[in-house]
């Protein structure tokens, strides 16, 4: 038998208070009774009961615990990659303030509400990089991703391409784990859907075979918007200013072809609760299983039996004095 709480100071004197109490009561009795030149026998009843029922309320504070059993602890999660555009298109405020500041917001929401999984940032322009590896570090996802700016990489536009291939790398499962556990690997990939790369089917397609599912979450509006550029706004080789539309096909086909879904977010539209939704119904991955002798606090049975004892202490009566 184990106890859930231990004796202290507090029961000590709960029960050398009762004791004391009781012991001047009995002595209060014995000289009535003995001015009375009589016997009190059945006080003694009475003390033995009321001893025993103390007792049991101290049994029951402490609670004892016993009938082991086994019982299975399972730590199930994600492995969560999220991959951010910065291409200087993303810099574009047809979104306010920005569609990099919004995409910053909705990782940020990401990250707050898989706190029980792993997750990394990946940072994707032309090129692909690991801003953050995997990590349950919640604190340090925040940090990295409030500074994300697009000039952490090169302005020469945005490629698909390296962002899988670089995701596949790091998710790709061991050959030799069970095939129960090759679950609940994440892409999701935040851009305005301007893809300048080559056809990105055959990555997508490596990734459906690893059980990498893509989200695809497009930041922006179809009417577009310029992108703004020192005191200016960007233009082409012409000197026209540069507007960058959002283009969800790409975004939509890349999504279709691993199984995920695709998303938007503009300044009417958030789907950002449904992405969230989608990802909550991907079975997690057991990443622990062990087996622990767990006890069950059985206080009910001592307290119950006090409460009897009470109510038959409150139902029989003594006489102390006989005349």
């Amino acid at each position: 038998m184990t106890w859930y709480q231990t004796l202290t100071l507090l029961e000590i004197l709960f029960g050398a208070t009762f004791f004391v109490l009781y012991a001047g009561y009995l002595f209060r009795v014995r000289r009535v009774a003995l001015f009375f030149k009589q016997r009190p026998h059945g006080v003694w009843f009475k003390f033995l009961l009321r001893h025993l029922y103390l007792l049991l309320l101290i049994v029951a504070i402490l609670g004892p615990s016993f009938g082991a059993m086994k019982k299975e602890i399972r730590n199930i999660g994600k492995d969560l990659y999220i991959a951010m555009d910065l291409s200087q298109s993303m810099n574009a405020t047809d979104v306010q303030p920005s569609r990099l500041e919004k995409a910053r917001q909705v990782t940020q929401r990401l990250i707050s509400r898989f706190n029980s999984d792993r997750i990394g940032l990946i940072i994707f322009s032309n090129e692909a990089y690991i801003q953050s590896p995997l990590t349950f570090d919640q604190n340090a996802l925040q940090l990295y991703t409030q500074t994300l700016r697009t000039n952490l990489l090169p302005h020469s536009g945005t490629n698909y391409a390296p962002v899988l291939q670089l995701a596949l790398d790091k998710l790709r499962q061991r050959s030799n784990l069970a095939e129960e556990e090759q679950k609940a690997r994440v892409l999701v990939l935040i851009s305005d859907g301007e893809d300048f790369g080559q056809d990105v089917t055959q990555l997508a397609e490596q990734l459906r075979a690893e059980n990498i599912r893509i989200y695809t979450l497009g930041i922006g509006t179809t009417g577009g918007s310029r992108i703004p550029a020192g005191q200016g706004f960007k233009t082409d080789r012409n000197g026209n200013e540069v507007v960058t539309q959002l283009k969800p096909e790409p975004l939509a086909q890349l999504a279709e072809l691993t199984g995920g879904a695709y998303f938007e977010v503009n300044d009417r539209v958030s789907e950002v609760s449904k992405l969230i939704s989608a990802i909550n119904k991907i079975e997690g991955e057991l990443r622990e299983s062990k087996t622990i002798d767990v006890t069950a606090n059985k206080y009910i049975y001592p307290l119950a039996l006090a409460f009897f004892l009470i109510l038959l202490d409150i139902l029989i009566t003594i006489k102390l004095i006989r005349v």
